[in-house]
């Protein structure tokens, strides 16, 4: 199936006003920081979707010392295609010194 003129110029004026990456994953950090009032420290996923982009962002909740015992929660975040956050959800919370368990074949 070929793109007509118009389509094509549709889909670039689009990826145009579409943040790459990067942006949209400063963005992300700062939005949900700001929200929550919780440090962001990284994003450990990116997806770009249909509708927008998925994250998993590592925010720091309790900082205890020492810090390998500062608790660390993992937030599933959702955006719309320009970087504006949309949803957001803690999915997992464990101290920052503790690995995940390790699982058959990996």
């Amino acid at each position: 199936m070929t793109q007509t003129p118009r389509n094509q110029s549709k889909k670039k004026a689009e990826s145009e006003n579409t943040p790459g990456p990067v942006a949209v994953l400063r963005s992300a950090r700062e939005q949900l920081a700001e929200l929550t009032g919780l440090t962001a420290e990284s994003v450990s996923s990116f997806e770009r979707t249909d509708d927008g982009w998925d994250l998993a962002v590592e925010v720091l909740e309790l900082a205890r010392v020492p810090d390998t015992m500062s608790l660390l929660a993992t937030y599933a975040v959702t955006l719309d295609p320009q970087g504006e956050l949309t949803g957001y959800k803690r999915v997992r919370r464990y101290e920052r010194g503790r690995a995940d368990p390790s699982r058959p074949g990996g």
